[in-house]
């Protein structure tokens, strides 16, 4: 959760990494203008930031205001993605359906693929969401769902359907209903980026 200017530009540049977001000229220019899911996540950060920094009443118009961006553009491009889900180095692969729900939490450099869902289970409390670790690979048509617990450095397979906890660090999960199926997890997987760890390593 951004809780600083610091944090807050600290984040933009983790999602750009995770992106693969080029910034020679004239590269640069295009993707910041077309580039629109870069544009979304800028947006979301944006709005995190002065949600959870700007306690004024002054900015309470234009916290309403920013929700409503991320809102609007975010249904264009099929996304529901509610403020302080997901952590710094977030990589949306894809145009697509994505719906999250508020409660959900999702650690550092998650990359995440279209036509997936992270919720609760249809008989469950609003509250009861999963919590995702670090470096995690989600592909597409996945659904996660229920009060459970992803490890950090694992990798989802497509079509995937994840109701109960995986919590052994850097294993491959798969299927309907989901279990182990590789010790490779999401090291390698060049749509994962160490994000944060660049910027910490550069920072150093």
């Amino acid at each position: 959760m951004i809780r600083s200017k610091e944090e807050y530009l600290f984040y933009l540049k983790a999602d750009e990494i995770a992106l693969g977001i080029n910034r020679t000229w004239p590269t640069i220019v295009i993707a910041y203008f077309f580039n629109d899911i870069w544009h979304f996540q800028r947006l979301l950060r944006k709005l995190e930031y002065y949600k959870n920094c700007m306690h004024s009443l002054l900015w309470k118009p234009y916290v309403l205001y920013l929700n409503y961006r991320v809102v609007f553009f975010g249904q264009k491009l099929g996304f529901e993605i509610p403020p302080n889900v997901f952590g710094p180095g977030l990589g949306i692969a894809h145009i697509g359906t994505l719906i999250v729900n508020m409660n959900v939490r999702v650690g550092e450099n998650c990359r995440i693929h279209s036509c997936t869902y992270l919720a609760t289970q249809a008989t469950g409390k609003n509250d009861d969401c999963p919590t995702i670790g670090n470096n995690v690979f989600i592909g597409p048509c996945t659904v996660i769902v229920g009060k459970i617990h992803i490890a950090d450095n694992i990798a989802i397979g497509a079509n995937s359907y994840v109701s109960h906890s995986f919590l052994e660090d850097g294993i491959t999960i798969a299927g309907n209903p989901a279990k182990k199926v590789s010790e490779k997890g999401s090291f390698g997987l060049c749509s994962i980026q160490r994000a944060t760890d660049i910027l910490k390593n550069n920072k150093g």
